[in-house]
């Protein structure tokens, strides 16, 4: 008799859209492979760690799985990849767990059900403790990015980038040589911008560089 695979989602986070899932997604489709799973769907989403549960469309959808019974299990690449708030993150494995789904992560390479079906107290330590270190490292780098603002304005050091450009004219130019070209060939500094892909405010630069 065959045996039926059991059925999965991957979730995977990203915070911003300059960031990639496809590493995430990359193992753990290898993961579900090895082990004979079958990906009902991957729920994607571009949010900070920090949001709200409402705000987690990738989150609530893993839920809505595990609640119709579509899935019997949850494959994350880390525990700050599922959430950076501990209530977030304890809310969504009960909800999970009240569904006899078990989430796995990993980084560590826990599941937080045993075969039996039964609560693992080794990770429920472990989602406790991740989840509070995936928190702190937020706070520690907003703290040591905090510190580097005051100490910068406490030895008078001007922050925000320097009106107009710093560049050596004949430098700015060449670096713009794409806009300069356009300029020349008698194109607006609109139709310019369009041309070259680059902002109306730096053809402006260039036309007042070129004009000089």
């Amino acid at each position: 008799m065959r045996k039926t695979k059991v059925p999965v989602a991957i979730l995977v986070r990203v915070s911003t859209v300059k960031q990639e899932t496809s590493r995430q997604i990359s193992e753990l489709r290898m993961y579900a492979a090895s082990k004979g799973y079958e990906i009902v769907e991957i729920c994607q989403e571009t949010v900070s760690g920090n949001a709200n549960g409402d705000e987690r469309d990738g989150l609530r959808r893993a839920e809505a799985l595990a609640i119709e019974g579509q899935v019997k299990k949850v494959l994350v690449h880390e525990i700050s990849r599922l959430a950076r708030r501990n209530s977030v993150a304890h809310h969504f494995v009960e909800t999970l767990e009240e569904c006899g789904v078990s989430l796995y992560w990993h980084a560590q390479g826990i599941e937080t059900l045993l075969p039996n079906g039964k609560r693992n107290p080794a990770a429920g330590i472990m989602l406790a403790l991740l989840a509070e270190m995936a928190r702190s490292e937020v706070e520690l780098l907003r703290e040591r990015i905090n510190s580097g603002l005051r100490e910068a304005r406490r030895k008078g050091v001007k922050l925000g980038r320097p009106k107009g450009t710093t560049l050596d004219r004949k430098v700015f130019l060449q670096k713009h040589k794409d806009v300069l070209r356009q300029l020349k060939a008698g194109q607006s500094v609109r139709n310019a911008a369009k041309i070259t892909g680059r902002g109306v405010s730096t053809v402006q630069r260039v036309k007042l560089a070129l004009a000089a």
